[in-house]
């Protein structure tokens, strides 16, 4: 590559023969990209048209399989592109732009994550101080700060990273991720220093204040009556398969940034789109599926 594009543009390297397959890849991503925005778009039309799920849980509900379209969107369009293209390149800004938007709302999802924990934590330990608790207002500043907070941190380190030198320009993937960190010359203290902030601060504690409600809600529902605990398995149940699944999927991004010439390109290929693919098609099944409310408007809606 010629040396006045290697200052501006960076090789994807991730795909797998893509130049043999592309056609084959772009009509299979493509119908995920489909298949992503009319699930998760159905359980938000249901939420939305139904006063009876017009509560916390759900429109809380609603903002994650809403954040899980505007994750993908961030990455399918881009790597339809690459599929019909010669040369699988990104800018260094675009890629900036995608890495930002990318985290950003990953850790939306797991603020979002708590702010339902929360909800469940006040509904089935305080039940007699949930409304004035869980108000509109309440859950309107939720839903602000969990898009605001990790979209201005993700930017200030974006803003950051900007003006760095690189002198690596091949990223060993698909879309730009972490991976990005390893074509920095040199990183700063200061930088290391926002990066673990950004990490414990919408990660981290995000996780443990969600480990902590439900295991307030457990220690309380094992003390209450078994109507208590169906009700509490109903409606956490889901919440922790997500967490888990999506907290699996965050610590080997985390660890593959750092194992990343140890891991094969094919394995490391469909962990990668297991990030973009697995959770966004699971959690409008898996609410769709096991909330009682909105399977029964679900069957309503196509039966």
């Amino acid at each position: 590559m010629e040396e006045d594009l290697n200052e501006t543009y960076l090789i994807l390297d991730g795909h797998v023969e893509v130049h043999k397959y592309r056609y084959l890849y772009f009509v299979i991503v493509f119908m995920v990209y489909i298949l992503i925005i009319c699930c998760n778009s159905t359980i938000i039309y249901l939420i939305w048209k139904h006063q009876s799920l017009h509560e916390p849980m759900y429109i809380f509900i609603a903002a994650l399989l809403l954040n899980s379209i505007l994750l993908c969107t961030n990455i399918y369009p881009k790597l339809l592109i690459d599929f019909l293209s010669e040369k699988q390149i990104i800018s260094k800004s675009a890629c900036l732009f995608q890495f930002v938007t990318l985290y950003s709302l990953v850790d939306s999802e797991f603020l979002l994550l708590a702010a339902m924990s929360y909800d469940r934590y006040v509904s089935i330990c305080k039940p007699l101080q949930y409304p004035t608790i869980m108000r509109k207002q309440t859950v309107n500043i939720f839903l602000a700060l969990s898009w605001l907070l990790p979209a201005c941190q993700f930017a200030g380190l974006g803003a950051m990273r900007a003006n760095q030198k690189l002198c690596s320009f091949t990223l060993k993937v698909i879309f730009c991720n972490n991976s990005i960190y390893n074509l920095f010359c040199v990183t700063s203290k200061a930088l290391s220093l926002y990066g673990v902030f950004i990490l414990i601060n919408l990660s981290v504690l995000p996780v443990i204040f969600i480990v902590f409600t439900y295991t307030r809600i457990l220690i309380i529902c094992y003390q209450r009556c078994g109507e208590v605990r169906k009700k509490a398995a109903q409606t956490c149940l889901p919440h922790l398969v997500v967490l888990m699944n999506y907290f699996f999927l965050i610590t080997y991004d985390v660890i593959a940034v750092r194992l990343e010439s140890d891991i094969p390109k094919i394995p490391r290929l469909i962990m990668t789109l297991q990030f973009a693919v697995y959770n966004p098609l699971f959690n409008p099944i898996l609410y769709g599926l096991k909330m009682k409310e909105i399977s029964k408007h679900l069957r309503r809606l196509f039966f």
